[in-house]
């Protein structure tokens, strides 16, 4: 019964959040809350904001009919001393605070404390609503315990979500088609873990992003804004929060790791750089993952297929981690599925090497040489490198041709 309600919740949430787009598109112009194109961004003609809000109904309405009104922790899953219940209404409390705060901002242009205020308020709404960890179960060392800690570190990891997310939505349809495929994953491995609410919680956010990527596919005709990334991030958070950190299963730290790991380490490489260069973290550039593809020479659609598929492959080996029959009983290894699970992370580690370090450097570099080279050929050969290395390191340069 649970899964039909998690599956109906997600077409129920991606039903809404289709038909409501366009509504909220309308508005958002009738608002003059319209994306210009502008440095650091891809978009190419003006675009309506707000999505988040059609994301948000859409999450609310099916969450209301298939979700409980407190998503309860099987004894089994729950780390001793753990709050047994989360409430779902507090959660969407939050859910709906983060959303009028990334529409402020899509409107007025918040200062960065504003922002950051916003984020913090959703996150402690969550928090005392039930999503809060104690207790992590760390592999190859084990349970440790936050007894004092866990609010605190709860509202970081609630708080970097939705940052990374919002980070990452920068192209037309990357967060909204990445957040659906984690969503997807995260409900997979609560149902296995035993975590129903959180799973149905999971599905819904995941059909509401797609719902909304009907609209938000090249050529976009709306984006979600930070309304929608700092909503998706936040959901995603508290999903990941009790459906996987909120257990005692031993991938229960490993796996949002993994699952989330794009946004990650798209935000660790932006955010690096421009410490660096002695920027503020929070400012634009044209340094994520999909300004890279766009200077290499990838479409949009281009961009976003590599990126979902390389998401699907990461989500797909943290599902295995759970899934797969590798450690029966807690008690001895079956080797047979330990080979398979290395089989799955070796697919998944050759894929991040090759769209980080081959894709996104090496041949990026390789393209830069060549095109300073028919630019200027009479210039020396190490002046040509230094310019390409230097380009490439700071990203000051439109598109290798």
């Amino acid at each position: 019964m649970h899964h039909w309600h998690a599956a109906f919740g997600f077409l129920v949430a991606a039903g809404l959040a289709a038909l409501l787009t366009p509504v909220v598109g309308r508005i958002a112009r009738a608002l003059r809350m319209v994306d210009r194109p502008r440095v650091g961004g891809l978009t190419e003609r003006d675009t309506p904001l707000l999505g988040g809000l059609a994301i948000l109904i859409g999450i609310v309405v099916a969450a209301a009919i298939f979700m409980p009104h407190l998503v309860t922790l099987p004894r089994t899953a729950r780390s001793a001393g753990e709050r047994a219940t989360v409430n779902t209404w507090g959660v969407m409390v939050g859910a709906g605070l983060i959303m009028v705060v990334g529409a402020m901002d899509d409107w007025l242009d918040l200062r960065w404390w504003q922002k950051l205020f916003g984020q913090v308020a959703a996150a402690v709404i969550a928090v005392k609503a039930g999503a809060i960890v104690t207790e992590v179960t760390i592999p190859f060392v084990g349970a440790r315990q936050f007894p004092n800690e866990g609010g605190i570190l709860t509202v970081t990891w609630l708080v970097a979500l939705m940052n990374v997310v919002n980070f990452t939505d920068g192209v037309d349809g990357l967060a909204a088609g990445l957040c659906a495929i984690d969503g997807i994953a995260f409900s997979i491995i609560a149902f296995n873990l035993g975590v129903t609410g959180a799973a149905i919680l999971a599905a819904i956010t995941a059909g509401a992003a797609l719902g909304f990527l009907v609209h938000n596919f090249h050529p976009a005709s709306i984006f979600m804004g930070d309304a929608g990334s700092n909503l998706l991030g936040y959901m995603l958070g508290v999903t990941s929060v009790v459906g996987t950190l909120k257990t005692n299963a031993v991938v229960a730290l490993i796996v949002p790791l993994v699952i989330l790991a794009i946004p990650f380490l798209d935000t660790s490489f932006v955010v690096a750089k421009r410490l660096k260069y002695k920027r503020a973290p929070w400012t634009r550039d044209a340094n994520h993952f999909h300004h890279r593809f766009a200077r290499i020479g990838f479409s949009q659609r281009k961009t976003v297929a590599y990126l979902y598929a390389w998401s699907a492959v990461l989500a797909g080996l943290a599902v295995a981690m759970r899934l797969l029959p590798y450690h029966p009983h807690h008690t001895h290894y079956n080797w047979l599925w330990v080979g398979v699970l290395i089989g799955i992370g070796l697919v998944a580690l050759a894929a991040s090497v090759y769209l980080v370090v081959v894709l996104e450097i090496l041949k990026l570099g390789r393209l830069r040489l060549i095109d300073l080279r028919r630019a200027d050929p009479a210039a020396p050969e190490a002046e040509i490198r230094a310019r390409a290395a230097r380009d490439v390191e700071t990203g000051e340069f439109t598109q290798v041709r």
